[in-house]
C-alpha cells in the first residue's frame, strides 16, 4: 500500500508538473471514440461552432431587411441576393489570405482546428462586438450620419481602432492561455492572428460590397452599377486588403514576445507595446481615408505609395527572416542532442531546412501513405525537440520538459526505420505504368491467334523438322 500511495503520488506529481509547464498530456491508449468524447477539444470545437452561428445569425439578422431611419439618414436594408453576391466577391481575397498565413508558419504548423478556431472568430464574433461597441461609442459622441460609425470620421479614427483591434486578437490571447506549449515562434501567432483578420475582413467586405449594390441600384446619379461596384471590390478587395492583417499581426508578435520571455515587465508590455502599435497604425489608415485628400483616389497616392506598400514589404521581410531565425534555432538545439548521442550527426542540417524537409515528404508520398505519415510525424517530433529544449535553456520551462524530450527521443527511434530522414541522394520513385503485351492476330479469323514463345502455335504441338513423308 505504501509503495501504491507513493508511486500514485509521483505519478499526480509529474501530471501536475506538465499542467504548469502547459506540457502535453502522456499518451493515453483509450479507444478512439472514448478519446474524442473525453477530449477538452472536443467540447470546445462543439462550443465554438454554437457561439459563432449565432453570432453571425445575429449579424445577418441586423443588416438585412428593411430599410432603418436613423437620426440624419437611412440604413439601407441588404437582401439576401446582395449578400451572396457580395460574399463571392470577397472570397477569394480571404482565400489568398488564408493561403499565405498557412504557408508563414511551416516549421511547426498549428492544428486546423486552431486554424478554425482564430478564423471563424475574426468573422463572427469579433464582428458582432465591433458593430455593438462602436454603435454605442458613436451614439454617446452624437454622431450623425447613415448609422454606419465607420462612415463617419470621429468614431472611425478615434473608436473603430481601438474596438477591432481589441477583438480581433482576443483569441490570439486564449490561445496563448490554452495551448502555450504549441506556439513556440512569432510565426505562430503570425499565422493565428492573420487568420483572425482575415475572416474579420472578409465579413466586413461583404457588408461594404452589398451596401454599394444596394445603393448603386436605388440611385440612378451613380451612373454604371457594375462599375461602381467594381471600384469598391478592387480597392478594398486588392489595394487595401492588406490592412486589417497587418494591423493584428502587430499585435500577434506583442503576445509572441511575452510568451517567449522570462521578465515579467516584458510579458506586460511587449503585447500592450504591440496592440498601441497596431491601433496606432489603424487610426493613420482610417484618418487618411475618411478625411485625407480632396476625395479624389489620386491624392491618396503619395500615403498609399509612401506609407502602406514600405510597410508592407517590410513585414514581409520581417518573416521571411523569422523562417531563417527559426531554422538557425532548430539546427543549433538539435545539436545539443547530436553531441550526447542522442540523435543523427546529419539531423540537425535536414530539419532545419525547409526544402530539405519538403523533399523529404514528397519523396515519402511516392513510396506509399504510411512512409509519408512516419516522416511527416518525425519532422513534427524534431521541431517539437528542438523548440522544447530552447525552451529548457532560456528558463521557461522547468526540469519536467526532460520527461517529455524522452518520450519523443522514444518517438523518433520507433519512427526512423519507416520514415525518410534524410533524403539526401535519394531519387523519387514514379509507379511504373505496365503495358500489357498485345495478341498477335492474323488476317483471317479463322486462324490461331497467339504465337507462344517456343515459335509454335497455340493450341499446336510444335513439329519435329525431321518428320517427313516416308521414304519409298
Amino acid at each position: 500500500m505504501p509503495g501504491g500511495l507513493y508511486a500514485g503520488g509521483v505519478s499526480n506529481l509529474v501530471q501536475y508538473a506538465r499542467l504548469v509547464n502547459n506540457l502535453p498530456g502522456e499518451p493515453q491508449r483509450k479507444p478512439l471514440a472514448k478519446r474524442i468524447l473525453t477530449s477538452k477539444w472536443t467540447w470546445i470545437l462543439l462550443a465554438a461552432v454554437i457561439v459563432y452561428t449565432l453570432c453571425l445569425v445575429l449579424f445577418f439578422d441586423m443588416i438585412m431587411g428593411e430599410d432603418q431611419v436613423v437620426p440624419g439618414g437611412v440604413i439601407l436594408g441588404i437582401n439576401a441576393t446582395a449578400v451572396k453576391r457580395a460574399a463571392w466577391a470577397a472570397a477569394p481575397t480571404l482565400a489568398f489570405w488564408v493561403l499565405v498565413f498557412l504557408i508563414v508558419d511551416r516549421f511547426r504548423p498549428q492544428k486546423p482546428l486552431l486554424w478554425f478556431l482564430a478564423l471563424g472568430w475574426g468573422a463572427s464574433v469579433a464582428v458582432i462586438l465591433s458593430i455593438e461597441i462602436n454603435s454605442w461609442a458613436a451614439a454617446h459622441m452624437n454622431v450623425y450620419g447613415d448609422g454606419d460609425p465607420t462612415q463617419n470620421p470621429r468614431p472611425a479614427i478615434f473608436v473603430a481602432p481601438f474596438v477591432e483591434e481589441a477583438t480581433k486578437a482576443t483569441v490570439i490571447f486564449l490561445l496563448a492561455i490554452l495551448v502555450r506549449y504549441r506556439l513556440v515562434s512569432r510565426l505562430s501567432l503570425v499565422s493565428l492572428a492573420g487568420l483572425s483578420a482575415a475572416g474579420f475582413a472578409f465579413v466586413e467586405n461583404i457588408l461594404y460590397y452589398a451596401r454599394v449594390m444596394v445603393y448603386s441600384t436605388r440611385n440612378i446619379n451613380v451612373g454604371d452599377v457594375e462599375s461602381a461596384i467594381s471600384y469598391i471590390v478592387w480597392l478594398r478587395g486588392f489595394w487595401t486588403c492588406f490592412g486589417h492583417p497587418l494591423f493584428t499581426m502587430m499585435t500577434a508578435i506583442g503576445v509572441a514576445v511575452a510568451i517567449r520571455a522570462r521578465s515579467k515587465v516584458v510579458r506586460i508590455i511587449a503585447p500592450l507595446a504591440g496592440y498601441l502599435f497596431a491601433v496606432g497604425g489603424h487610426m493613420l489608415f482610417n484618418s487618411q481615408s475618411s478625411v485625407g485628400g480632396d476625395g479624389t483616389t489620386e491624392s491618396l497616392y503619395p500615403l498609399y505609395f509612401g506609407v502602406a506598400i514600405p510597410l508592407v514589404l517590410a513585414a514581409v521581410i520581417y518573416m521571411v527572416r523569422q523562417v531563417l531565425a527559426q531554422g538557425r534555432l532548430i539546427r543549433s538545439r538539435l545539436a545539443d542532442y547530436v553531441r550526447v548521442g542522442w540523435l543523427a550527426e546529419s539531423d540537425p542540417l535536414v530539419f532545419s531546412r525547409l526544402r530539405t524537409r519538403f523533399y523529404a515528404a514528397f519523396i515519402a508520398l511516392t513510396k506509399g501513405w504510411s512512409v509519408w505519415l512516419a516522416t511527416v510525424e518525425l519532422q513534427g517530433a524534431m521541431t517539437e525537440l528542438a523548440y522544447l529544449r530552447d525552451a529548457e535553456t532560456n528558463g521557461i520551462i522547468d526540469g519536467s520538459a526532460n520527461i517529455r524530450a524522452e518520450e519523443l527521443l522514444w518517438k523518433i527511434r520507433k519512427l526512423r526505420p519507416n520514415a525518410i530522414s534524410n533524403p539526401r541522394g535519394m531519387r523519387i520513385t514514379w509507379p511504373k505504368l505496365r503495358l500489357k503485351k498485345r495478341a498477335l492476330k492474323t488476317k483471317s479469323g479463322n486462324w490461331p491467334t497467339e504465337i507462344e514463345a517456343n515459335g509454335s502455335i497455340a493450341g499446336y504441338s510444335a513439329v519435329d523438322p525431321k518428320w517427313g513423308p516416308p521414304q519409298g
